[in-house]
């Protein structure tokens, strides 16, 4: 979240941005056009098979106008397991990042949770929440949870030792201390976890969505695959990307407004 990013893409750095996926469907293009029997179809195919998913009028089957569905389906989701985890790890990471005895209680259990894989969780929610959307939501929260809370936790942690100092020699009461020094200083390292929470709620939301629920883009995804249905794959894999993409720009732009302050991220 720089300056320049603030200020908006300049002409080169628009026409860099786009080489790379100009460049890359020309390649995708070139080795699969012409194949009959390529497990992947060429870009035109899913281009098209993404119309029909949206608007429908090409195939006309099953798939037709229903990507609204699934697309909204999974938005729900998405935002609602990140919104809780959110609200779960922010204060808890500034407990942990504040307060020795809390990190000392909660650190290491949470530590040995983490590195386990949000897949390795799929059966225990399927027997916990039952098979459907609520299965769903906890993995997509387990997704978000561990990156806001381990950066919230960080820029608590980071806040120099002289700004506690400034702020008492500037008459800030120790109540007024976070709200004044704690929580601005760490605000930076804050909105890095909140974008890597949703980039990863994304990222879960198709393992989530395989535990049998009838509409989100990761049931279609899975759904196709069983079919052989590769352009409703990857028709589904770039609506993904797509929303994750405009989902982390809300997050920047709402970081830079708030780090208007910073010289760093203003």
């Amino acid at each position: 979240m720089s300056a320049v990013a603030g200020r908006g893409l300049s002409p080169r750095q628009a026409l860099l941005a786009v080489a790379a996926p100009v460049l890359g469907l020309l390649a995708w293009h070139l080795t699969t056009s012409g194949r009959a029997f390529s497990l992947i179809p060429p870009p035109w195919d899913v281009a098209v098979q993404w119309w029909d998913l949206a608007f429908g009028g090409v195939w006309d089957d099953l798939y037709s106008a229903t990507l609204l569905d699934h697309t909204l389906a999974s938005l729900s989701r998405v935002y609602g397991g990140f919104a809780l985890a959110a609200v779960v790890a922010l204060p808890l990471g500034m407990l942990i990042g504040r307060i020795a005895l809390v990190r000392d209680l909660l650190d290491p259990s949470l530590q040995i949770l983490r590195p386990i894989p949000v897949t390795a969780w799929l059966p225990l929610a399927m027997i916990v929440f039952g098979i459907g959307p609520r299965s769903a939501f906890f993995l997509v929260f387990l997704g978000a949870f561990y990156p806001i809370l381990l950066n919230t936790v960080f820029g608590v942690r980071s806040v120099e030792g002289r700004l506690f100092e400034a702020a008492a020699m500037l008459g800030v009461n120790a109540r007024a201390i976070f709200w004044k020094v704690v929580l601005p200083a760490s605000l930076p390292s804050i909105f890095t976890g909140l974008r890597l929470g949703l980039g990863f709620a994304w990222v879960v939301i198709v393992v989530g969505e395989m535990t049998g629920v009838q509409t989100g883009l990761g049931a279609i995804i899975m759904e196709a695959r069983q079919l052989s249905r590769t352009e409703i794959v990857i028709a589904g894999m770039v609506t993904i990307g797509l929303l994750g993409f405009v989902s982390d720009q809300v997050v920047q732009l709402l970081g830079r407004r708030l780090l208007r302050w910073s010289p760093q991220h203003g």
